[in-house]
Protein backbone atom coordinates (compact mmCIF):
# COMPACT_ATOMS: atom_id res chain seq x y z
CA UNK A 1 0.00 0.00 0.00
CA UNK A 2 1.42 3.35 -0.90
CA UNK A 3 1.02 6.27 1.42
CA UNK A 4 1.77 10.18 1.23
CA UNK A 5 2.37 13.31 3.07
CA UNK A 6 0.86 16.61 2.09
CA UNK A 7 2.30 19.48 4.19
CA UNK A 8 0.46 22.43 3.64
CA UNK A 9 1.41 25.61 5.80
CA UNK A 10 1.85 24.38 9.35
CA UNK A 11 -0.88 21.65 7.95
CA UNK A 12 0.17 17.52 7.34
CA UNK A 13 -1.86 15.26 5.76
CA UNK A 14 -1.69 11.49 5.57
CA UNK A 15 -3.22 9.72 2.56
CA UNK A 16 -3.19 6.19 0.95
CA UNK A 17 -2.74 6.21 -2.71
CA UNK A 18 -5.55 4.84 -4.87
CA UNK A 19 -4.88 1.89 -7.76
CA UNK A 20 -5.44 4.23 -10.83
CA UNK A 21 -3.32 5.51 -13.31
CA UNK A 22 -3.20 8.98 -11.74
CA UNK A 23 -2.01 7.66 -8.59
CA UNK A 24 0.69 5.88 -10.59
CA UNK A 25 1.87 9.24 -12.22
CA UNK A 26 2.29 11.22 -9.29
CA UNK A 27 3.50 8.43 -6.97
CA UNK A 28 6.39 8.59 -9.42
CA UNK A 29 6.93 12.56 -9.67
CA UNK A 30 7.48 12.68 -5.85
CA UNK A 31 8.36 14.43 -4.16
CA UNK A 32 6.68 17.38 -5.72
CA UNK A 33 6.35 21.14 -4.25
CA UNK A 34 4.36 24.23 -5.14
CA UNK A 35 2.56 27.15 -4.15
CA UNK A 36 -1.16 26.84 -2.65
CA UNK A 37 -3.85 28.42 -4.26
CA UNK A 38 -7.37 28.11 -2.78
CA UNK A 39 -10.79 28.14 -4.18
CA UNK A 40 -13.92 28.64 -1.71
CA UNK A 41 -13.05 25.52 0.63
CA UNK A 42 -10.54 23.93 -1.47
CA UNK A 43 -6.54 24.30 -1.74
CA UNK A 44 -5.12 23.05 -5.16
CA UNK A 45 -1.34 23.60 -6.48
CA UNK A 46 -0.19 22.73 -9.76
CA UNK A 47 2.22 19.92 -10.37
CA UNK A 48 4.71 18.86 -12.90
CA UNK A 49 2.86 16.10 -14.25
CA UNK A 50 -0.30 16.01 -16.43
CA UNK A 51 -2.43 13.37 -17.26
CA UNK A 52 -5.84 12.57 -19.27
CA UNK A 53 -9.05 12.57 -17.61
CA UNK A 54 -9.55 9.17 -16.97
CA UNK A 55 -12.91 7.62 -17.67
CA UNK A 56 -14.07 7.25 -13.74
CA UNK A 57 -13.01 11.00 -13.30
CA UNK A 58 -15.82 13.07 -11.47
CA UNK A 59 -16.75 17.01 -11.04
CA UNK A 60 -18.14 16.10 -8.00
CA UNK A 61 -15.84 14.86 -5.16
CA UNK A 62 -16.37 13.18 -1.16
CA UNK A 63 -14.59 15.09 0.97
CA UNK A 64 -11.36 13.48 2.10
CA UNK A 65 -10.68 12.55 -2.06
CA UNK A 66 -7.84 14.07 -3.46
CA UNK A 67 -8.38 14.78 -6.74
CA UNK A 68 -5.88 15.48 -10.30
CA UNK A 69 -7.22 18.53 -12.30
CA UNK A 70 -6.24 17.61 -15.85
CA UNK A 71 -7.02 20.48 -17.68
CA UNK A 72 -4.46 22.53 -14.68
CA UNK A 73 -2.19 19.95 -13.93
CA UNK A 74 -3.10 20.28 -10.51
CA UNK A 75 -3.72 18.35 -7.25
CA UNK A 76 -6.83 19.82 -5.85
CA UNK A 77 -8.34 18.87 -2.10
CA UNK A 78 -12.15 20.32 -2.00
CA UNK A 79 -12.83 20.26 2.01
CA UNK A 80 -16.50 22.22 1.60
CA UNK A 81 -18.33 24.39 -0.87
CA UNK A 82 -16.84 25.73 -3.68
CA UNK A 83 -18.26 28.89 -5.25
CA UNK A 84 -19.92 26.63 -8.02
CA UNK A 85 -21.44 23.54 -5.20
CA UNK A 86 -24.92 22.92 -5.02
CA UNK A 87 -25.89 22.34 -1.27
CA UNK A 88 -23.52 19.70 0.57
CA UNK A 89 -21.02 19.00 -2.40
CA UNK A 90 -18.11 19.81 -3.41
CA UNK A 91 -18.11 20.76 -6.44
CA UNK A 92 -14.75 21.72 -9.22
CA UNK A 93 -16.26 23.34 -12.84
CA UNK A 94 -14.05 19.90 -14.94
CA UNK A 95 -13.94 16.67 -14.29
CA UNK A 96 -10.99 15.33 -11.81
CA UNK A 97 -9.17 12.23 -11.50
CA UNK A 98 -9.63 11.20 -7.99
CA UNK A 99 -6.37 9.00 -6.90
CA UNK A 100 -6.01 9.25 -3.03
CA UNK A 101 -7.92 9.51 -0.27
CA UNK A 102 -6.95 11.37 3.13
CA UNK A 103 -6.31 9.51 5.96
CA UNK A 104 -6.40 12.70 8.72
CA UNK A 105 -9.14 15.17 7.89
CA UNK A 106 -9.08 17.61 5.36
CA UNK A 107 -11.13 20.28 7.30
CA UNK A 108 -7.48 21.38 8.95
CA UNK A 109 -6.90 22.75 5.49
CA UNK A 110 -9.38 25.85 6.80
CA UNK A 111 -5.54 26.95 8.15
CA UNK A 112 -3.99 26.82 4.77
CA UNK A 113 -3.51 30.26 2.89
CA UNK A 114 -2.44 31.06 -0.57
CA UNK A 115 1.03 31.33 -1.43
CA UNK A 116 1.92 28.95 1.36
CA UNK A 117 4.30 26.02 0.02
CA UNK A 118 2.75 22.71 -0.17
CA UNK A 119 4.90 19.55 -0.68
CA UNK A 120 3.58 15.74 -1.24
CA UNK A 121 6.35 13.18 -0.28
CA UNK A 122 6.32 9.68 0.00
CA UNK A 123 5.25 8.25 3.63
CA UNK A 124 6.33 4.64 4.88
CA UNK A 125 4.52 3.61 7.87
CA UNK A 126 7.18 3.40 10.28
CA UNK A 127 8.49 6.95 9.39
CA UNK A 128 7.92 9.41 12.53
CA UNK A 129 5.86 11.56 9.77
CA UNK A 130 3.21 8.89 9.34
CA UNK A 131 2.93 9.38 13.33
CA UNK A 132 3.14 12.67 14.06
CA UNK A 133 4.02 14.86 11.23
CA UNK A 134 6.65 16.53 12.13
CA UNK A 135 9.41 14.87 9.95
CA UNK A 136 9.66 13.20 6.74
CA UNK A 137 11.62 10.58 4.90
CA UNK A 138 13.72 12.36 1.88
CA UNK A 139 12.72 10.06 -1.52
CA UNK A 140 14.84 9.14 -3.97
CA UNK A 141 13.95 11.05 -6.46
CA UNK A 142 14.81 14.68 -7.45
CA UNK A 143 12.87 17.36 -6.47
CA UNK A 144 10.21 19.31 -8.89
CA UNK A 145 10.55 22.60 -7.66
CA UNK A 146 7.35 24.84 -8.50
CA UNK A 147 7.24 28.25 -8.19
CA UNK A 148 4.05 30.80 -7.45
CA UNK A 149 4.45 33.08 -10.31
CA UNK A 150 3.43 29.59 -12.54
CA UNK A 151 0.25 29.34 -10.37
CA UNK A 152 -3.03 31.38 -11.38
CA UNK A 153 -3.68 33.93 -8.73
CA UNK A 154 -7.58 33.23 -6.87
CA UNK A 155 -9.39 35.47 -8.99
CA UNK A 156 -8.41 33.05 -12.26
CA UNK A 157 -9.53 30.29 -10.00
CA UNK A 158 -8.96 26.48 -9.79
CA UNK A 159 -10.38 22.89 -10.46
CA UNK A 160 -13.76 25.49 -9.84
CA UNK A 161 -12.95 28.18 -12.45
Amino acid sequence: MRHILIRAGKVTIRARLLATPTADRIWNALPINGAVQTWGKEVYFRTPISHDIEPDARVVVSKGEIAFWPDGDAIAIGFGATPISKRGEIRFTSKCNVWAVAIDDVDQLKNVYPGELVSVVEAEAGDAAWHNGTSHRDGHHAPHHMHAALCPSVDEGGPGG
